[in-house]
């Protein structure tokens, strides 16, 4: 195998695929990425057996073959080369060691041979459907901060994506939640979504599609099963496993009868917030929120450093309520409110507190009160 193509176009594929690799691994295969040359391309693939990416670059094929390397360090060696450099790969007689070479650098690699290299076979995908790369980014940046980072609650540990009939009109919804915080956001399906299965996307694959759905494709391809799903942007595929288990019922816990609307603006709320909850040196500190008469006191009382108050007028004029919330919480659901206002629906101290841009919003977000 002999191939040679620029530093910036392998070092950006390698920057695609290396992340599915994980640091530390019993299976000293996993650890590499294979690389493939063929006609005049360069195929490169990694996987942790759960996700697998793989992508196709152009490159100066001398001569065929595959073999696979190790993906962190390969990573490192060319993100080092100088902008504008040609890099080159080729075997050395055995085929065991690979010599990389880069102006006047050259490194010795271990090889493993391709032969072992795990395939995540996709098998048949009942549904396929094209969507637009902001659409896809908006589904996972409005959901994924609530995903649960508990592992005894595996089926929490990823965006439950499905299709529902939303007044005639079918709807592709995102839903996540950790049990303290949920997040919905729904669009129109595109078409060949309806009747998909309901699928949980695990967290991993969640950031990589993220960061892939930055990469510059306009349309991404979605197909899906029951067990797996497949993503492909332009020359870059990324397949998953999906998380086998049973999202709770979300509706039971988003609230419909929550009649005391509180408006505020939304950033100086944020930075209102961000400033009291300083004094809190705990994560999970509560802060209070005191609502009255068109006034709203934020507070925050730490034993160990003190307290902090801060007032804002805000629009509100139902009966006086004092709540608590989890300060990082609220400020992840404020951040992805889009408009200049937020609208807070609540009901009580102790019932879910409802939040949204403003009424009928494509996003809502559930918040669990503190006791404070």
């Amino acid at each position: 195998m002999k191939v040679t193509l620029e530093r910036a176009t392998l070092l950006r594929s390698l920057g695609h695929v290396h992340r599915v690799v994980e640091r530390r691994n019993t299976i000293p295969i996993l650890s590499n990425v294979l690389l493939r040359a063929e006609g005049q391309s360069l195929t490169l693939k990694a996987t942790d057996l759960d996700l697998e990416v793989t992508e196709i670059v152009a490159a100066d094929v001398g001569q065929q073959g595959a073999t696979t390397l190790p993906a962190h360090i390969l990573h490192d060696i060319v993100r080092k080369f100088p902008d504008g450099a040609q890099v080159s790969l080729e075997n050395t007689g055995d085929g065991a060691q690979f010599v990389l070479r880069s102006g006047r650098s050259r490194f010795n690699l271990q090889a493993l041979p391709e032969a072992d290299f795990p395939d995540l076979a996709a098998g048949e995908m009942s549904h396929s459907f094209s969507i637009t790369a902001a659409m896809l980014k908006k589904l996972i940046d409005k959901t994924q901060f609530a995903i649960s980072t508990e592992e005894t609650r595996y089926y929490l540990n990823g965006i439950y994506m499905h299709t529902i009939d939303g007044g005639g009109a079918t709807m592709l919804r995102a839903v996540a939640t950790d049990g303290h915080r949920l997040a919905r956001v729904e669009m129109p399906a595109p078409q060949g979504a309806a009747g998909m299965p309901g699928i949980i996307v695990p967290r991993k694959t969640v950031a990589e599609v993220q960061r892939l759905a930055e990469s510059g494709a306009d349309e991404i391809k979605v197909e899906v099963s029951t067990a797996k799903i497949r993503f492909t942007f332009g020359d870059a595929v990324l397949t998953s496993k999906l998380i086998d288990g049973t999202f709770p019922d979300y509706l039971r816990v988003i609230p419909s009868g929550n009649d005391k609307r509180l408006t505020v603006d939304r950033k100086p709320f944020q930075e209102a917030v961000d400033r009291v909850s300083t004094i809190s040196s705990e994560r999970g500190r509560a802060v209070k929120l005191a609502v009255a008469d068109g006034k709203l006191t934020l507070s925050v009382t730490n034993p160990d450093s003190g307290s902090a108050v801060e007032e804002l007028e805000v629009d509100y004029d139902a009966a006086p309520l004092d709540i608590g919330f989890n300060a990082r919480y609220l400020l992840d659901i404020t951040a992805q409110i889009e408009s200049d206002t937020a609208l807070f629906k609540m009901a009580d101290p102790g019932s879910p507190t409802l939040v949204l841009d403003r009424d009928g919003a494509a996003a809502l977000y559930v918040l669990m009160p503190m006791r404070v």
